[in-house]
């Protein structure tokens, strides 16, 4: 069993189920936000602090909140050219909103939507969907390092970058339980090809995403 299966570029859910995501989320209505997970915080509740950190535009972002027993580290966030850094933050806003989906119990989840479109929000949503399907979630802390931005032609880039989820753990939605006996090994690190392009209102969406498990340039 992996900790976090690595996310695919394909995907079969359909367009509609993509706009409501209402699977993903509350959808059981047994959730509730003071349940609590043995051996780690409250997965259903997130914490205050949104996730990444609030950006320096004027853009009107929404509230992206992981639960505090959910951390993403992001490397090399800067790279000293504005418009690469930029890139780089709506990509980390991108995988928070996939994890907030995937950790947080909420009929809605907007950020996804913001930062994702095309193929990349389908295999997304596929993604989401395989959770719960599952009854399970995660915990911990994932590591994402090696990232490079490549700008493309007008208003389109590829980050690339590296994934380390040896510290996640499976979560089992109904008991809430934490199983952390799942030894660490290759599949833990994952190689990621993401496309970005920038929309009408300045964000910089991830349109696109391959990704290779045990992937050897992030051993």
């Amino acid at each position: 069993m992996n900790r976090r299966p690595t996310l695919l570029a394909a995907a079969s859910l359909t367009a509609a189920a993509v706009l409501s995501l209402s699977a993903c989320g509350g959808g059981d209505g047994g959730s509730k936000n003071d349940d609590k997970i043995e051996g780690a915080g409250n997965s259903s509740s997130p914490t205050a602090t949104p996730s990444p950190k609030a950006s320096a535009d004027a853009i009107e972002r929404p509230r992206i909140e992981l639960p505090k027993d959910v951390e993403n580290v992001f490397e090399g966030g800067r790279t000293g050219d504005a418009k690469k850094d930029a890139i780089l933050a709506d990509s980390e806003r991108r995988i928070d909103s996939l994890d907030e989906a995937i950790t947080v119990n909420a009929k809605e989840h907007p950020a996804l939507k913001f930062y994702s479109a095309g193929d990349a929000l389908v295999s997304a949503a596929t993604y989401i969907k395989s959770f719960y399907d599952e009854g399970r979630s995660f915990v911990g802390t994932t590591r994402y390092y090696q990232r490079n931005v490549t700008i493309l032609k007008k208003g389109t880039a590829a980050v690339t970058y590296c994934m380390d989820s040896s510290k996640t753990y499976p979560l089992d939605r109904k008991s809430k339980k934490v199983d952390k006996s799942i030894p660490a090994s290759g599949k833990d690190y994952a190689f990621f090809n993401t496309r970005l392009e920038r929309n009408a209102e300045g964000v910089w969406q991830t349109t696109s995403v391959t990704s290779i498990e045990a992937a050897k340039q992030c051993l």
